[in-house]
């Protein structure tokens, strides 16, 4: 059933990202973008609310989820900025860098040392960064100086380390309380801390936001059923399979999201976009081998 998951997550987490970058260039601010999505979780989450024995589940399911939830907020609303900035042909290849954090948060706080193969890996997937940015002769910095200097490719680092320290009690979460009751108020107790950021960081316009939905409420309703179907596989993933393993599949999605960056928005340079995401994929391999 693994790989049924994994389709499916893959699936799910490509057509989520379509719709949202297509709603960002629509004019929507991408942090309401993530507001609307898990407003749509919300509604969905409710309803399978009365199914959940409240009593089963532990403060230490309550920590974890709530945690979790505050992480992977943030988490979103740093990576619909980079959809909304980057191209997506250069997004999808950046999910390699998801290793390269995992291995340095396990050198920080677990005092794992990676194997020589681990860091060739990295050596690797940095290598193949540079095709991503093809060369320019306006341009005076190196393309791989310039391709970590852009906005966009920023809010993607930061949405990967975010999504990076969630995972960690996500696992937690599903393993004291289940995958299902996780997916209910992971997508419960993100809605508030949606809500909250909206309010801090745009608090002159919502209204506008608000307007702007109107023409908007199919796509957004999509968009949130993709994101909690994407969700709900994720954390059958994690019960079921090692993180790592479930983090190596995961890279398959490189490659297609550089097809659909040329195909849905008609981006350029894409042979080269193709061999940055195939050596950037082996680099990743390498490391979750090591």
């Amino acid at each position: 059933m693994e790989i049924v998951y994994v389709c499916g997550r893959l699936i799910f987490s490509l057509a989520s990202n379509v719709y949202q970058k297509k709603l960002s260039h629509h004019g929507l601010h991408p942090f309401y973008i993530v507001a609307t999505t898990y407003f749509v979780l919300s509604l969905i989450a409710v309803s399978f609310l009365g199914t959940i024995q409240l009593n089963d589940l532990t403060s230490s399911f309550w920590l974890n989820v709530t945690l979790a939830s505050l992480f992977d907020v943030a988490g979103w609303m740093f990576l619909v900025l980079s959809l909304s900035k980057t191209d997506f042909s250069v997004f999808g290849p950046l999910n390699a860098y998801k290793v390269v954090v995992s291995m340095l948060l396990s050198m920080l706080f677990l005092n794992e040392i990676p194997s020589t193969q681990g860091f060739l890996g990295v050596l690797i997937i940095v290598k193949g960064s540079f095709f991503l940015m093809p060369p320019s002769p306006t341009r005076q910095a190196p393309s791989l100086i310039y391709l970590f200097l852009d906005k966009g490719v920023q809010a993607r680092f930061l949405s990967i380390l975010l999504f990076s320290i969630g995972t960690v009690f996500l696992k937690n979460t599903v393993i004291t309380g289940g995958a299902f009751e996780t997916m209910i108020f992971w997508s419960l107790i993100g809605l508030p801390f949606a809500l909250v950021s909206n309010y801090f960081f745009l608090p002159h316009s919502m209204q506008t936001e608000l307007s702007a939905t109107r023409q908007h409420i199919n796509r957004i309703v999509f968009i949130g059923v993709m994101v909690f179907l994407m969700q709900y596989f994720t954390l059958l993933l994690l019960a079921n399979m090692l993180v790592v393993y479930a983090l190596a599949l995961f890279q398959l999605s490189m490659v297609m999201q550089v097809l659909i960056g040329y195909q849905v928005f008609k981006e350029q340079h894409i042979r080269r976009k193709l061999l940055a995401s195939i050596v950037m994929m082996l680099g990743s391999m390498l490391v979750l081998a090591a």
